[in-house]
């Protein structure tokens, strides 16, 4: 059974019916979760990182949010450019991003 190092959460605003609204969704948190697949790809870590879109995780006023797991370490708006920051500094670096932590 594949168990990625690290998973990688970020609130698309989905909702159970299939549909993608709320605030996370309109601040580009689509495109957050093309930027980290990206960059997880770039970096070769297909294997070891992972990463999934989540429906509301009832921060909206502090969205767009990503959590990264296992660590429990939660980011709050979060931009597409930033999943470059979290993958260097976090993922690969071993430390959060403190000015995204909440």
């Amino acid at each position: 059974m594949f168990k990625p190092k690290y998973h990688i959460f970020v609130c698309t605003s989905s909702r159970v019916n299939g549909q993608q609204k709320g605030f996370c969704q309109s601040r580009e948190s689509v495109e957050i979760v093309n930027s980290f697949m990206e960059e997880i790809e770039e970096r070769g870590l297909g294997g070891q990182v992972m990463v999934s879109n989540t429906g509301c995780l009832a921060l909206c006023e502090k969205g767009p949010i990503v959590v990264v797991y296992p660590d429990n370490v939660w980011y709050g708006g979060v931009s597409p450019e930033d999943a470059v920051e979290i993958m260097d500094v976090h993922i690969e670096g071993g430390s959060p991003v403190k000015r995204l932590e909440i």
